[in-house]
């Protein structure tokens, strides 16, 4: 029953969806080439509100537990595991002080309204990964580009997202030119419930009532740690200790 109510729902969440792309578009192109970096961030966050205002059309909820104050002017590595599409915009809203960026497919640069733009123009890095030789000289340069800017950058290790929440293994080489590149970053783990119960049918319909949960973990510095793999599987574990598939 509620699959069959998910189909004519899903056409209005769509409509509005596609429709906020395609207004935020233009309006990210004027904040960019006219009035620069802080106007085009101020555009994008917006916009992640009312992306987040679109999915609460599908009956979805969002809970982002954050009891940490986690500083302003130091350069962030937010790792999160991933579930869905569903977990990129409230991220970026819930943690938009921190001027989030993401390491993103190479596919992704092109041809979606908004989202392609704001990944070319906004801070954040296009990877092919089938490409090592592309992939990891990028991901070098996107971490220069955090440390020096006190900007923080957002990975999923898991490298594709969990289908059904089950988490899969982290992929640690990103992570690993991340920590080297981004020496004097506060790491902050996250652990994302339910938002592949959005895509539970596929892209179509869509899951209706959802509430996707956000724990963001106590932050870790860096430097603190010598060996980064005992740092990467301490992260792995909280992550995964929170998430209930």
């Amino acid at each position: 029953m509620q699959k069959l109510l998910s189909y004519p729902i899903s056409v209005v969440y769509y409509l509005f969806f596609g429709l906020t792309l395609v207004v935020f578009h233009p309006i990210q192109w004027v904040c960019f080439n006219i009035f620069g970096y802080q106007a085009h961030k101020v555009s994008v966050d917006a916009l992640q509100f009312f992306l987040l205002r679109c999915a609460n059309i599908l009956g979805t909820r969002f809970s982002f537990k954050n009891p940490h104050n986690i500083p302003t002017d130091k350069p962030l590595i937010i790792i999160a595991n991933h579930q869905s599409l569903y977990d990129i915009s409230p991220i970026m809203w819930f943690m938009r002080k921190h001027h989030t960026k993401f390491i993103s497919k190479i596919e992704l640069g092109k041809g979606i309204p908004s989202v392609s733009y704001n990944l070319r123009h906004g801070g954040s890095v296009l990877i092919d990964r089938k490409n090592p030789r592309q992939s990891l000289p990028a991901i070098m340069k996107f971490g220069e580009y955090i440390e020096n800017n006190k900007r923080a950058a957002v990975i999923f290790p898991e490298g594709t997202r969990s289908k059904n929440g089950t988490p899969k293994p982290f992929q640690t080489k990103g992570l690993e030119i991340l920590f080297k590149k981004t020496p004097s970053a506060l790491v902050v783990p996250i652990s994302i419930n339910n938002s592949w119960k959005m895509q539970r049918y596929g892209s179509f319909p869509m899951g209706l009532g959802t509430h996707i949960k956000f724990t963001v973990h106590e932050p870790i510095e860096l430097a603190t740690f010598a060996d980064k793999q005992e740092l990467i599987k301490r992260v792995e574990s909280t992550i995964k200790a929170h998430i209930h598939p």
